[in-house]
């Protein structure tokens, strides 16, 4: 039987260096392809990404219009933002101007400053600039010219006295829009507001012409006091005529002198009737343009067991038919005072002979109707009285055709039945963006047409004292527990 000899054993001291070093170079391979890999995935996600607005009114997303001018930008545009740190608004500021910077990023430049801690910066911006630097703002600059917005055009503050659910309008991208189109422009706008006619006085002092004024300060015009009775004819410079709440008639002369301007090529006029006011030439001015102010009042009236309930202010809704209307045809809204129905008539043969289109902008919620007995204690609808859909704006544009590129010479009008659109006691931050919108249109920037403010609420958080443990519990002791458990059961595994 041949003897059985064991084959000797294999060097393993010798083949324990390669194998240690097998594996140190397929790790050093791993974490190298790992590295290149992460570096890749970051370089993509960095040049390529995609972003979403999950906030429910989309505080973060630039408006259409906005968008669609900053794209066609062929001019630089620096935007300085000029806030303390401690400002409440600085967040969203921030936010907004990183959008323009980025819809926009080869053109718009965006630097930040604390006037507080950056004491020589900010003085430097004044000796540049030439402006005062008078609390927290914006400076826009473009084609060699600057304009600070300060903080107080920014925002707008809601009703006071309401602690628990303060509110603010936030109005950043239109102030910013209509800064940077202004500096592009380099025109400043001028609209006369018509006084003598028993309205608005137009006085530093007066609230409509102050508001006006205000808001020529975010859409780039100017707003200056004119008085018809001593005019030949409106001034050549004048991009439009606003006309508020008149009580008293025009004489023959003035209205041969509005008429003249009207008839010209790219009038604009804006018109806040009066209800209360005795006017029978100016309607018959607007009559001639296919709108008739009726004489009523808009209400809503029922029994109730307290007695004849009668509502004057009036619930509205916004047309989606006319640029001037659509960016707000979502939002509630409501006129204070009195308001009167509008009777439109475009298809009367005056009206068309002269081209003119009229599209309602405004109407009237369906359970209110223009009464023509409202003294009466408990008004019903009568025959004679305007029954749903009840008008209560309209635009006027006169020489209308069909292709776009001929409308700019077209003469444009906006008539609301209610003059309190401007009144700051009772205004809402819709009258405002809709006065706005109204005069863009009428002097053909439309591109300025739906910015609108968005509303900043602040809630408090109310929690009961069985809430506050359940918070501490779950914070402090659970989700460190699990943690803590998860990271013995791995080193549990890997021991084993």
């Amino acid at each position: 039987m041949p003897e059985f000899k064991p084959e000797p054993p294999e060097n393993t001291t010798a083949a324990r260096p390669m194998r240690r070093l097998g594996i140190g170079v397929n790790v050093l391979l791993q974490i190298t392809l790992f590295i290149v890999l992460f570096g890749i995935v970051n370089y993509l996600s960095y040049r390529h990404y995609w972003r979403k607005d999950l906030s429910p009114s989309r505080d973060y997303t630039l408006s259409e219009a906005t968008q669609n001018y900053v794209h066609k930008l062929g001019k630089d545009v620096d935007i300085t933002i000029v806030f303390t740190r401690e400002s409440d608004i600085m967040p969203d500021v921030r936010a907004l101007v990183e959008e323009y910077r980025r819809a926009k990023e080869p053109r718009i430049h965006v630097e930040e400053i604390d006037p507080a801690r950056d004491i020589e910066r900010a003085e430097q911006l004044k000796l540049n600039h030439k402006i005062t630097l008078a609390g927290n703002g914006l400076l826009i600059s473009a084609n060699k010219r600057s304009r600070f917005i300060s903080e107080q055009e920014i925002i707008v503050k809601g009703a006071e006295g309401n602690r628990a659910n303060p509110s603010v309008d936030f109005r950043g991208e239109d102030a910013i829009t209509s800064a940077i189109v202004g500096l592009i422009e380099g025109e400043l706008k001028k609209f006369y507001f018509v006084v003598g006619k028993g309205s608005a006085s137009g006085k530093e002092s007066d609230p409509a012409f102050i508001a006006l004024s205000e808001l020529g300060m975010q859409q780039n015009f100017e707003a200056v006091t004119l008085d018809i009775n001593e005019l030949e004819k409106i001034p050549d410079d004048a991009n439009g005529l606003v006309l508020i709440g008149p009580k008293y008639d025009l004489s023959e002369r003035e209205l041969n002198v509005l008429q003249a301007y009207w008839q010209g090529k790219r009038a604009a006029l804006l018109l806040l009737l009066d209800p209360n006011g005795t006017t029978p030439r100016l309607k018959k001015f607007l009559q001639s343009n296919g709108v008739i102010p009726r004489d009523d009042r808009v209400l809503y009236a029922e029994s109730t067991s307290a007695g004849p309930k009668k509502q004057f202010s009036v619930q509205t809704e916004f047309q989606d038919d006319s640029p001037v209307s659509k960016p707000f045809r979502n939002v509630a809204s409501s006129l204070s005072g009195q308001t009167q129905s509008l009777d439109l008539r475009p298809d009367s043969a005056e009206v068309k002979q002269q081209h003119i289109e009229i599209m309602p902008l405004i109407l009237a919620n369906e359970k209110f109707w223009g009464e023509t007995d409202y003294l009466a204690d408990l008004p019903k609808v009568d025959p004679e009285d305007t029954k749903p859909p009840v008008v209560v704006g309209v635009s006027v544009e006169r020489g209308h055709v069909s292709d776009e590129r001929l409308r700019v010479e077209s003469s444009r009008m906006v008539v609301v039945g209610n003059a309190l659109l401007l009144d700051p006691t009772t205004r809402l931050a819709v009258h405002q963006d809709f006065v706005a919108a109204s005069l863009n249109w009428m002097i053909n920037r439309e591109r300025l047409i739906g910015i609108t403010a968005k509303r900043k609420m602040m809630f408090r958080l109310e929690l009961t004292e069985k809430q506050r443990k359940r918070i501490f519990w779950v914070t402090a002791l659970l989700m460190p527990g699990v943690t803590l458990m998860f990271g013995f059961l791995v080193w549990s595994h890997r021991r084993s």
